[in-house]
Parts: structure tokens; sequence; C-alpha cells
């Protein structure tokens, strides 16, 4: 990314951002959508090179909502609409105060925050805009002078490699990145979508519950509703194939019979205009005053349909929950404030952690965690994993020009969620997984989140998310939003083979004191890219020839973070395997490390035993979320043996030359 310097004239020159280039490597990923006849199309302007006087945001906030161009990304305009209507939200996404355009402190740069794996991403562009002659090509406001929809959308084009990775996708993932709330996909579909409701059976099967609109009627207006088609309906309606469109506005009117008719808004983000679905004949039933003042309220690419239109028209809505101005979710099932919040981060490790569905025997070896209830409420978990990077080949969601959906995105594995009710002093797993789930997300669902929603009483719930294959691998956050106070916390299961109980050992310990430094060394989980900066501590092991026959050496790694319990970090480390001959500081963490103590917990300490062969390893401690500043104890313990220590007793030596370990930070 290239800082910005001064040219001969004394003049600052404009941002230019060099991890997103303005050329072909940032308009393609693998050239697989029909983006692809762009190449060598493409210009790239900025808005004081498109018209006079550009601006953020226009006069009049109707004429800042999105229009699509030649992008297939309708699912994240229907995000950005949400944004629209959501002050407190946008300010989030797009910091307001920022130099705009004629400013003297305008630098060509624009920063966003996106939300993703858990944390706010802040994102910076250069204001360069693909354009086809002097014209945006993808979307842009309708505000030919406002900027906000294309710069956004550049933002999240570089967060996901490319502006063709936005080809396709769900309309429910962009409202999450741009709230950091949930959001549900709902299916309209007739039939077969409430088969596995209750059944205690798992399905590969990508199932969703029916909607009910009247479920959603005390958070109308408040909630984020879009609608979507899968294949173009009959009777001549001109709606067109896997496409997302929002609905703006909800409401019952009078007709001229008598009955009340629920009329919704809809906008379609190609800009096109019509008053009715059906065709302007649907009017006469409305009342002339009310008609009249119906359709002056459609704004470009507005139309009215009734609700049995809406139910028939549309394959499924995408319901985002409402948030409120100090930053909490709104159940769109009662309306209510979820005040409490938690999330922890958590991983499914082929051959240790990647049990798999309930029909599996190894079922009992996914991760598992504790919900502590404090007081009977309301409560949403919900299971967000973190796929591999998107490649348009593996599209499953709406394209509106062309081609239609893969009914098995590979990037993401199907998953679920399953919660007991259990006594947690008299807690055995076995008896536990035997009884029917107090609640579930019934079956695995290929989403990248599947939500649990319920009334809980006081106590302890344990909560295993899961793949459905077994051997799948994959990260992932668990989330809860509750009406009273909860905790939420890892069960703490063995991170390699146990350690044999041997009468003639005893253990050796050794203590180091650390730091994380915000801006130097708080790098945080292994989601965060600046993973890499946290602390590393070499830890070098050797065997001794008096030891029993063993894989490895026995050693048991500790972190202590050093603040009050009121106030504490979620913690955790990794273990990686340090080549020989190579820096401890040069490791560049892309391999798997050999052993883990996550998921990160709000706890004082943490620690796992494992066996690990003779050698060199790195020790990387960290908090979950980035640049938060601590000091934290790591300790160190290998199994040492009496009749070594005998030996070396005899001839002087101490314990820590017998036990051939040594730490050094690094």
């Amino acid at each position: 990314m290239d800082i910005e310097k001064c040219g001969e004239d004394g003049r600052a020159t404009l941002f230019d951002d060099s991890d997103f280039p303005s050329d072909d490597r940032s308009l393609f990923s693998d050239c697989s959508s029909p983006l692809a006849r762009l190449q060598d199309e493409v210009t790239w302007r900025r808005p004081q090179e498109l018209c006079d006087c550009p601006v953020l945001f226009p006069a009049n906030i109707n004429e800042g909502h999105a229009k699509q161009g030649l992008l297939g990304d309708c699912w994240f305009l229907c995000a950005c609409t949400f944004l629209l209507k959501n002050k407190h939200l946008m300010n989030k996404v797009c910091p307001p105060d920022q130099p705009l355009w004629g400013d003297c402190m305008y630098q060509g740069s624009f920063q966003f925050h996106i939300w993703q794996k858990g944390h706010w991403t802040m994102v910076t562009i250069d204001d360069r805009l693909p354009c086809i002659g002097s014209t945006l090509c993808f979307s842009r406001c309708h505000s030919p002078t406002a900027f906000w929809v294309a710069l956004l959308e550049k933002a999240y084009a570089k967060l996901h490699g490319s502006y063709e990775s936005l080809w396709a996708g769900q309309v429910s993932e962009a409202l999450v990145d741009l709230s950091g709330g949930l959001a549900e996909r709902w299916s309209l579909e007739k039939g077969g979508a409430d088969e596995a409701e209750g059944s205690g059976q798992d399905s590969d099967r990508l199932q969703r519950r029916r909607l009910d609109l009247r479920l959603l009627r005390p958070v109308r207006d408040l909630c984020a509703l879009s609608c979507s088609t899968h294949s173009s309906p009959g009777g001549g309606v001109d709606l067109e194939q896997y496409h997302a469109m929002s609905v703006t506005e909800w409401l019952d009117v009078e007709t001229v019979s008598g009955p009340r008719l629920t009329l919704l808004r809809i906008r379609n983000p190609w800009g096109r205009r019509g008053t009715w679905l059906k065709g302007e004949a649907c009017w006469s039933s409305v009342d002339p005053a009310l008609r009249v003042e119906l359709q002056g309220r459609l704004e470009a690419g507005e139309f009215w349909v009734d609700e049995a239109e809406f139910l028939s028209q549309f394959d499924d809505v995408t319901v985002g929950y409402p948030i409120t101005e100090d930053g909490h979710l709104k159940s769109i099932f009662t309306g209510s404030v979820l005040s409490h919040s938690r999330q922890l981060p958590g991983r499914w490790t082929r051959g240790l952690t990647a049990g798999g569905c309930r029909n599996c025997t190894s079922y009992g070896t996914n991760p598992k965690f504790w919900l502590k209830v404090s007081e009977r409420g309301e409560v949403l978990v919900s299971l967000h994993q973190q796929g591999e990077c998107r490649g348009n080949k593996e599209r499953y969601a709406h394209n509106p020009l062309e081609g239609g959906p893969n009914t098995q995105p590979l990037h993401y594995q199907a998953i679920a969620l399953h919660m007991w009710k259990v006594e947690k002093k008299r807690f055995n797993l076995a008896r536990v997984l035997n009884k029917a789930p107090s609640a579930s997300t019934h079956c695995h669902a290929y989403e990248r989140e599947v939500v649990l929603h319920g009334h809980l009483q006081p106590g302890h719930y344990l909560l295993i998310p899961s793949t459905f294959l077994a051997g799948a691998q994959s990260s992932f956050l668990i989330r809860a939003f509750s009406s009273g106070p909860v905790s939420l916390s890892a069960m703490r299961s063995p991170a390699g083979p146990p350690l044999p109980l041997l009468a003639d050992s005893e253990w050796d310990h050794c203590d180091f004191q650390g730091g994380w430094v915000a801006g130097i060394s708080a790098g945080g989980s292994r989601n965060s890219p600046s993973h890499r900066k946290n602390p590393r501590f070499l830890l070098s092991l050797g065997g001794h020839a008096d030891a029993p026959p063993s894989p490895g050496v026995d050693v048991r790694v500790s972190l202590r973070q050093n603040r009050p319990d009121a106030d504490l970090y979620a913690i955790g480390f990794h273990v990686y395997k340090v080549p020989e001959g190579a820096s401890v500081m040069a490791l560049p963490l892309d391999e798997e490390p050999v052993a883990s103590c996550v998921p990160h917990c709000y706890t004082q300490d943490v620690s796992l035993a494992c066996c690990l062969p003779a050698g060199s390893y790195a020790i990387i401690p960290s908090t979950y979320q980035p640049e938060l500043p601590g000091s934290f104890t790591v300790s160190v313990a290998r199994r040492i043996y009496r009749k070594v220590m005998k030996s070396q007793e005899l001839l002087g030596n101490t314990i820590q030359e017998v036990s051939h370990i040594s730490v050094m930070q690094s």
C-alpha cells in the first residue's frame, strides 16, 4: 500500500492502493463468470473525473439507494439498503467526517469497517473506480454524483480478493458483514421445509423453516427483509431467475370491498419500475385516493405486491435482525432487546475434534461448550463457520444475469448445532448424548451461519456444533445473544493422547513472563491477519536414554493472564514445529499447529498436556481479539524420571540439565 507523498510542486499526491491495484488483478479471480468479457475494457477513474461535485451521500436520501451494474452482486446491494435506513449502522461501516473531494485534507482514500470472523475489520481503499468510458460499470447510487455505494462495493471486493468474487452470494452473509448481527433465510416454497422438525434425525439436505409473515409483524419496520427467486415464475410475471430484491415497506390497507389487504413494497436493484407486479388492473380493489398516495411513494426500481403474490412469486426470504443504536440485537420473534452477548471461537480438526453428525460414532469428539443461563429469558445461539476463500465455480446463490445456483457449495460445510440441558455437577457425556437434545437447528445446512432460538430456564446447557461429515475441517464461531445474563465457555478436552500415569516420574517446571503490546505484539487469534505479531517462545525438547520407550516427550504447557477476574480476555495458544535450522522469528505460521489450546477462553489460565517428538517448537500465546494489551506467564513442564534424576544428582547436575528443555522468548 503506497503512502502519501509530495510531488515537486509541494502538493500531496493522491493515495494509490498497491494492495488492490487498479487493473485486472482486482477485477478477476479466475475469469469463470460473465465478468470475464470485460477484460481489457475497464478504465479506473476517481469521482472528480466523473462529475464536477462528487459527494458520498446525496441530499435526497432516496437517491442514495443502490443501482446494480454489470456485476452480479444484488445480494450485497440488498444489505446496503438496510444500511441506508439505519444511520447508526451506516456510521459504523462508513465512518463520518472522512476528508472528501474538495477538502484540503482529501487524499484519495476512504476507510470502511466490515465485520469478519467475530470482529470489525478496517478496509482502506483508494477512490479509483472501475468504469467503461466515463461511466461506472458496477454498482452506483441513483444519484450520479453520490459514491458511497461504489466505494463500499470496492472495499467489500478488496476484502474478498476481487470484484469477480462478489459474483453471486447470499444476502444473509452481506447483512451480517455490514451489521455484525444475525440474519436467517426462510423458505417460501410449499412443502418439505418442515419435514425434519422434531425428528431428531440428521440430514444433509438444505432445509429451512417456512416463513409465516405474521411472525415478523412486531419488527417489520426495524428488520432487514429481502426476497429472492430461484427460478422464473410462471404467469408471465416479469421477475428474473436467481435474483434478490429488498422489501422497503409493509402495510395493511382497506379495500373497496371491505377486507384488509397486505401490501409489500419491493425494490429491484436493477432500477426497473412498475406500480403493481401483476399489472395496473390490480389497483381497482384499492380506494382511488389511497392508490394515488401509494403510487406516489414508489422510487426508481420499486413496485407493490400483495401478500398472496409475495408468497407465490418468491422462493425465499432473508431476515436481518434489528440492531439498536447501542449495538444490541433485537429478537425478530418477540421484539425484545437481547442486551447480553458472548462469543467464542472453535475448530473442527480431523482426527481430533471433527466428529461429524449424530449418526456418527465419533460425534462425541466434536468441540463442546457450556452455556450458563442465570435467569429465565430468550436466548439465540448461532454457529458461524469460517469457510474457505470463495471461488466462482462454487457459487450457490442468486446470479442475476445467467447460470443457476450450485445446490452444494463446496466452500462451506453442512453444519448444525445441538443443545442439551444438563446438571453440570452430575454430567455424563455418554448418557447425555443418548437423549434427544433440548433444542437444535434440526438439519445440517450448507449455510455460513445457523441459528438456534429458545426461551431457556436457568441452568447449564451443553452445546455441540458439528459438521455432517466426520473429518471435515473448519474454524467456527459460537455466538450467544440473550435477554438476561449468560456465560459461554469451552469444555476442555485433551489436545493429544493422554499422558501415561507413571509412578517413577516427576515434572520439571519453567515459568516465563511476556506481554501483548497494542500495535506491536497484540496480534489476536489465527483468524486475524496480525496473528504472526504475537510473542513467540522457542521450546527445545531433548530425549534421554534412560526414559521409558515413548513416541516423544511428555509436556504440559500453560498460559496465565495477569488480569482481574472481572476483566478477562479470551486467551489461548498454539504450538508450531520449527524446522531444523530455521529461525523461530522467521516461522511463517502457514502450517497447521502440532498442538493447540483453543477455543480461546475467558479464564485466568488455560493449559494442555501432550506428547511431542524431540525437536524445536514455537509457542504462540494470543488473545482472541487483536490489539488487547496485557501481561501473561507461560509455564512449561516436562516429565522427568527418578532413575535419571538419581544418576544426575550423583554427578552434581541440576534438574534443568536433566530435562533437556529450554525456552527462549522471541
